[in-house]
């Protein structure tokens, strides 16, 4: 399934509701250079409000493309790069190391693992950074996390924290952080057992604060923090699409008080497209965002967040494993 291509059933008859995407309009290439940055939390670092995620090459036809979709990326001046130990199995960190290392202080590169004891997480991040063609990433994360039971382990003897501390005390990474899009009070359990995360990444959209919300739960106390903050599925795997357009969507997520958001391009006119939005980007005040909020009442629900996990419906040592995104 293509990040914009509707699904069957849920969004089934909302083709012509795209915003332009099955019958794309031919539009003048962005220029470089335009794509406005934030300081990312308390770490000095300047980042591009758009930053190409990685997780989505597993759908792009070829290694060809996907290499040529980042290149891209780097020559509109996209400066922040998402991926992940997991994506693709290993195979778009490959891709990012084809590209990225003759670039590689002009960049911000992330990456991730979904390990949860040190020496497990500590031999994922050799083998993300022999992948990566890099001596060092900018931040490495702790992946997926999805329960407090997944936290007790991150934090205990011999778990994933020890890791992290270790890689960014030797150089390994310059900043650690943690993400998960499964339940927000996983991710509030992450922030009470640590005070020293520099980022978070986690789900961020305009259907988001109806139900299990990130944006109302967890994103004031990053805030607070002033940690970085990273969005991701801003058009809910492309099924906002049946109700908003991509621009609404980006224009949304963009004016919360994060620094950045992923986007998961397949398509070098879909990274096109994000980059002239980001370009034109004006923040939305407050009644147009809860107008667009009151718009996506009717989307809202487990049905379109099919990511997040319901304590009350599953059991938390239950839950199925992370999937990726």
């Amino acid at each position: 399934m293509r990040r914009r291509t509707l699904i069957g059933g849920l969004v089934g008859g909302f083709g012509a509701a795209l915003g332009g995407r099955a019958i794309r309009a031919q539009q003048p290439a962005p220029e470089a250079g335009e794509i406005p940055k934030r300081a990312f939390g308390k770490t000095g670092v300047e980042l591009t409000v758009i930053g190409l995620a990685s997780g989505r090459f597993p759908l792009i036809a070829s290694d060809e493309e996907a290499i040529a979709l980042t290149r891209r990326a780097v020559e509109l001046g996209i400066n922040y790069f998402d991926t992940a130990h997991s994506y693709w199995g290993g195979h778009s960190e490959e891709i990012y190391g084809k590209v990225l290392p003759a670039v590689r202080q002009q960049v911000f590169l992330t990456t991730k693992s979904t390990q949860r004891t040190r020496r497990e997480a500590e031999a994922e991040l050799d083998l993300s950074l022999r992948r990566l063609g890099t001596d060092y990433v900018d931040l490495w994360q702790v992946h997926g996390i999805r329960n407090r039971g997944e936290v007790e382990q991150v934090f205990a003897p011999g778990g994933a924290i020890e890791a992290f501390e270790a890689a960014k005390k030797a150089g390994k990474c310059r900043f650690i952080g943690f993400t998960g899009h499964s339940d927000p009070e996983a991710h509030l359990a992450m922030l009470r057992a640590y005070d020293r995360w520099d980022s978070i990444l986690m789900p961020l959209h305009v259907a988001d604060p109806h139900f299990m919300s990130f944006e109302r739960q967890v994103l004031p106390v990053a805030v607070e923090r002033g940690m970085g903050i990273q969005g991701m599925k801003n058009l809910a795997n492309a099924k906002l699409l049946q109700g908003f357009s991509v621009k609404e969507c980006l224009s949304y997520v963009l004016s919360l008080p994060i620094h950045c958001t992923a986007v998961g391009c397949t398509t070098i006119g879909q990274l096109e497209d994000d980059v002239r939005i980001a370009q034109a980007l004006e923040p939305l005040d407050d009644q147009r965002m809860a107008a667009l909020r009151q718009r996506a009442e009717g989307l809202q629900g487990p049905q379109l967040e099919d990511w997040k996990e319901e304590p009350t419906k599953v059991g938390l040592l239950e839950r199925p494993r992370y999937r990726g995104g």
